[in-house]
């Protein structure tokens, strides 16, 4: 089912999220995808297209002015409890303003009000380098924990992937487990490059 979801804030700042496909919308995002990105980091937008089709994901974007300043695309798994932060993203000469977590601060607003939702995950680049901890510590603002000290490494690159969760509806009685979570997130992955 499609939903649109919009948050009005300040005057003329502006918060839509859509689960399906919106050509113009897009256009004004894709720009800011591409740059914070790389072309080759990204999922090919004929990938994101279907994505729309088949339910899969959702597009998020803060506006101010019909002017794009931040976006991400977040998915799930058809039944599943759990939203995925796939991409998140700010213009890149707003970085460092704390237009990032107000803008996550909608998302997760957002994945309250849809009932399905118990836990948002993101998988975090966990080499020890300045920007990924600079990334994990973003997260950790935005109210995310690392699950473990489990780290997994796709075949297409040699970056190490780790587990980040931010609970909605309370913590599980067991707790979970960083590699069934990137386990789910490769499912998603594999599941996002199939076409109808």
């Amino acid at each position: 089912m499609s939903k649109n979801f919009k948050i009005k804030e300040r005057i003329t700042m502006e918060f839509i999220t859509t689960q399906q496909w919106d050509e113009e919308l897009w256009q004004k995002t894709r720009g800011i995808y591409n740059i914070a990105f790389g072309e080759h980091a990204t999922k090919p937008e004929k990938i994101i297209r279907n994505m729309f089709a088949r339910g899969l994901s959702a597009l998020h974007v803060l506006m101010e002015n019909d002017e794009v300043l931040a976006m991400a695309l977040t998915g799930s798994m058809p039944g599943s409890s759990v939203l995925l932060l796939d991409y998140l993203a700010v213009r890149k000469n707003l970085r460092g303003h704390g237009i990032g977590k107000e803008f996550f601060d909608y998302i997760k607003e957002w994945a309250k009000s849809e009932p399905q939702y118990k836990k948002i995950l993101v998988e975090v680049e966990c080499d020890d380098i300045p920007e990924n901890h600079a990334r994990i510590h973003f997260w950790e603002k935005c109210g995310f924990h690392l699950l473990d000290d489990y780290k997994h490494c796709y075949k297409w690159g040699p970056q190490h992937y780790m587990a980040m969760v931010l609970y909605l509806k309370g913590k599980p009685s067991a707790p979970l487990k960083g590699e069934d979570c990137l386990t789910y997130m490769a499912s998603f992955h594999k599941e996002s490059y199939k076409l109808s």
